[in-house]
């Protein structure tokens, strides 16, 4: 179904969402990459005007929440190489393959992370995207084309396949034509959208793409972060730590930082330190660990989540993380993710969504 709301109230680090526990930004971080320096930034802005954590979204973005002084947030988060477009900050919504080009022998699509953010911010009409629209590259392990972005490529051994709102629609690419594909497919989006925000609101997705006829099911969606120590191809280490409910203190973002290794912010609200040696790995692993950072790939915070709740958020009829973090449950072999309301913000698209209600919790 397509919205009726003609505006786009899509937060980003500029336009401000006033939420129930004061205004919060989001930072895009397009294949969800960030460096040292710049989460050591955005520590220091939620420590000092802000909440004093950062919120890991299910795109492999951050959100700061509760700012005191916008305008000084938003200079920092510029100053760190975050905000590199003014006009189109809220929609260099790009998720790939976070552990691509260093483990698993798929093709290595980090280049194209950078190369297709600086094409969309160059067209000036893809401004009118909106913050949901989303781009996914998938080196073939088949992680992220389950999301259901609005449009991507996976890759196959034949070429890399065109992939609309998380299903194959048989049009294979080669490497070097897939940057343009997806800017063209995106301002074509843009022509036809009339008042929907996402390819799958659109009346017809075939309209995306004439001819074209998207498989009738689409990529299996994956729930559950890469997580522990993470052997890379090149020998060194990439260490994958699940952050809880996805809300990180800055304090523990400081310690990550100090690795001074480059990170990758995944769809599953963790983190991925990478380019290890073994002896950096042991230690960071032996000071991570106890600050809260889940390794254990049998934990039971890989099987719940929660959207934001009270008191962030004025529509949640309940403190969802705290009831998600009292559900624990080792034994739980499917994904539970608690909302306060039926707008049932964050929802992964496998496992069961509960609803907060006056009486308990109910599935959606």
């Amino acid at each position: 179904m397509a919205r009726t709301s003609a505006e786009d109230a899509c937060p980003g680090a500029l336009q401000v969402h006033q939420a129930a526990d004061g205004p919060l930004v989001r930072i895009r971080l397009p294949g969800g990459m960030i460096t040292a320096a710049q989460l050591a930034a955005l520590g220091a802005v939620s420590s000092q005007s802000g909440s004093g954590t950062l919120e890991l979204t299910s795109r492999g973005n951050v959100q700061l929440r509760g700012i005191t002084d916008v305008t000084a947030a938003a200079e920092a988060i510029a100053d760190a190489g975050l905000l590199p477009s003014t006009t189109h900050e809220r929609v260099r919504n790009i998720v790939a393959s976070p552990l691509s080009g260093r483990t698993g022998g798929k093709p290595d699509l980090r280049p194209w992370v950078g190369e297709l953010d600086a094409a969309l911010c160059a067209e000036p009409r893809l401004a009118e995207l909106g913050g949901r629209f989303w781009f996914s590259l998938d080196d073939g392990r088949a992680d992220v084309s389950g999301l259901r972005a609005d449009i991507g490529v996976h890759a196959f051994p034949d070429g890399y396949a065109l992939v609309l709102a998380g299903r194959d629609t048989g049009v294979r690419l080669a490497a070097g034509e897939v940057v343009e594909k997806l800017i063209t497919l995106a301002m074509r989006f843009v022509d036809i959208r009339g008042k929907a925000w996402r390819v799958q609101e659109l009346d017809d997705v075939r309209r995306m793409l004439p001819g074209a006829e998207p498989g009738a099911t689409s990529f299996p969606a994956v729930t559950k972060a890469p997580v522990g120590w993470i052997g890379q191809d090149d020998g060194r280490v990439t260490l994958g730590a699940a952050v809880p409910l996805g809300v990180l203190p800055a304090r523990v973002a400081e310690y990550l930082a100090a690795i001074e290794a480059p990170l990758v912010i995944t769809p599953w609200r963790s983190v991925l330190v990478c380019d290890l040696s073994e002896e950096v790995a042991d230690t960071a692993l032996r000071v991570l660990a106890p600050l809260g950072l889940v390794f254990d790939e049998h934990s039971p915070w890989l099987t719940v989540s929660a959207c934001t709740g009270t008191p962030g958020c004025a529509r949640s009829a309940a403190d969802v993380r705290a009831d998600a973090g009292r559900s624990l449950d080792a034994d739980s072999t499917v994904h539970r993710h608690f909302v306060g309301c039926d707008r049932a913000c964050g929802s992964p698209l496998a496992g069961e969504v509960l609803v907060a209600t006056p009486d308990g919790y109910r599935r959606l």
